[in-house]
């Protein structure tokens, strides 16, 4: 049997739940991403890529025959939303890292005003557009995955830019995620939300504490754009 074939038809069976492989290989490749990424490496963007495609194959449950057969379309949709965003962070964090010639990857910083006037109308604005377009497609819960989908979205943004903010942002997504996945069967996807809202807390802590012993003052360039 091949790794692929494996992967794709592995099931852990726990009385009369069925639990994929997968998903269970997918969240730890995520956890991993998480605790790199408190650490500032670079290679958190990669790991977190890999988890990101096993898990888009698990939250399409009726395209890809999972023991849910629910199709999570926001949950999917995050996956590719992840995985482009962390080209992002990935070439943001290399590039810092090679320019400081330091291993740090990202000066962890709160948003400024300006920052929040720009980022907060764009969030309500992608937010309402998931909702109708899950809604549309019939995605299983599509308030709450709307919100997981816009809000994953904006805190793997802010890592990728060091927002010390983001990590309230997981707290939100986790608030909401854990009661969603419970209902739709996904076990260990509602498990690691868990984890993470613990893990979370203590990111958060540790960042706050970086911020305030690295933080540097960045000043706007001649023509007004923050570098």
């Amino acid at each position: 049997m091949s790794v692929l074939h494996w992967l794709f038809a592995s099931e852990i069976h726990i009385g009369s739940k069925a639990i994929l492989w997968r998903e269970v290989i997918g969240n730890i490749f995520g956890l991993t991403s998480a605790v790199l990424g408190m650490r500032r490496k670079v290679i958190t963007w990669p790991i977190g890529i890999v988890g990101n495609v096993l898990l888009f194959t698990v939250f399409l449950g009726a395209v890809f025959e999972t023991p849910q057969h629910k199709d999570l379309y926001g949950q999917a949709g995050r996956q590719i939303l992840f995985a482009s965003l962390s080209i992002f962070g990935w070439y943001t964090w290399s590039r810092s890292r090679r320019s400081t010639g330091e291993h740090r990857a990202v000066v962890p910083r709160w948003t400024r005003t300006i920052e929040k006037a720009q980022i907060v109308p764009v969030t309500l604005a992608f937010f309402l557009l998931s909702y109708y377009v899950l809604k549309y497609l019939g995605s299983w819960g599509p308030m709450a995955d709307a919100w997981i989908f816009t809000g994953s979205a904006l805190a793997t943004y802010g890592m990728a830019r060091g927002y010390v903010e983001f990590w309230l942002v997981w707290l939100a997504v986790d608030a909401v995620g854990v009661p969603l996945l419970v209902k739709a069967g996904y076990y260990p996807s509602a498990t690691l939300y868990l984890v993470y809202g613990a893990f979370v807390i203590w990111g958060f802590v540790a960042w706050v504490k970086i911020q305030r012993n690295e933080s540097v003052v960045i000043e706007p360039s001649p023509a007004g754009v923050i570098a």
